[in-house]
């Protein structure tokens, strides 16, 4: 893990091509980005795989620049076929829809999910499962001590500490 510079960054691509570049023999990379205790995201690169990307606030991230490198349209389902509905990550997995007016995804005016969006699954290997990436995502957390403690739990906590 290590601090790298994103001001040449202007897309998806651009960020999953640095992240290949730090990487040896095709190993995973994660990306943490953190927007000054408001939102964070997680992005994973797998060799010359499409990136995973969770990100706990698609709203708020989309207010930053950083925001709108990874929030691409296939992420927040525009210009497809995908429903919007499967890519918005469910707060509560084991909840049951007793109204099913319920199932509406709560946008933004600007039209971008409320709350986490993305593939919470994306640190499963890693021992982060997504119902632990969800908790450190709701409303009330705190984005920095969410990183902070993802990356303990990678055993990189003294390195993000040290680039912050």
């Amino acid at each position: 893990m290590s601090e790298t510079e994103l001001d040449d960054v202007e897309t998806l691509a651009d960020l999953a091509d640095l992240a290949r570049e730090a990487a040896a023999d095709e190993e995973t990379v994660l990306v943490f980005i953190e927007q000054e205790d408001v939102w964070f995201a997680v992005v994973r690169v797998d060799g010359e795989e499409d990136p995973r990307i969770f990100v706990s606030d698609a709203s708020s991230a989309s207010k930053s620049a950083y925001g709108e490198i990874i929030l691409t349209d296939e992420l927040l389902g525009r210009g497809s076929d995908d429903d919007l509905d499967d890519l918005v990550v469910e707060l509560d997995e084991d909840a049951e829809d007793d109204d099913e007016d319920e199932d509406a995804v709560a946008e933004s005016p600007d039209g971008v999910p409320n709350g986490p969006l993305g593939d919470a699954g994306l640190l499963i290997e890693f021992g982060i499962g997504a119902k632990e990436l969800m908790d450190m995502s709701v409303e009330g957390a705190v984005p920095g001590d969410a990183l902070t403690e993802i990356a303990d739990a990678l055993g990189c906590g003294e390195v993000l500490e040290a680039v912050r």
